[in-house]
């Protein structure tokens, strides 16, 4: 006896909630990496105006003060003795 085509059975039922879940969860997981990108960007924005304004405050400090530079001693680089 063949079935209407309009009756679906059980197993085709559960694969098609199961592909639903799956899109749904899909659809989920990408909104929530966009919003973490989003998050990142703006970060990094917030970042770069800081590192952009200690820069411009260095170069104003220099430009007012170029012998400061030169008085602060530099370290000297430590190097490890090679055992052999």
């Amino acid at each position: 006896m063949a079935r209407k085509p309009t009756e679906l059975s059980p197993e085709s039922i559960a694969r098609a909630n199961r592909q639903r879940i799956a899109a749904e969860e899909g659809a989920r997981a990408l909104a929530d990496v966009q919003r973490d990108a989003i998050a990142v960007r703006k970060n990094m924005e917030r970042l770069r105006a800081l590192r952009h304004a200690k820069e411009a405050e260095a170069a104003a400090h220099a430009a007012a003060n170029p012998l400061a530079e030169a008085a602060r001693p530099k370290t000297a680089r430590r190097v490890k003795p090679i055992a052999r």
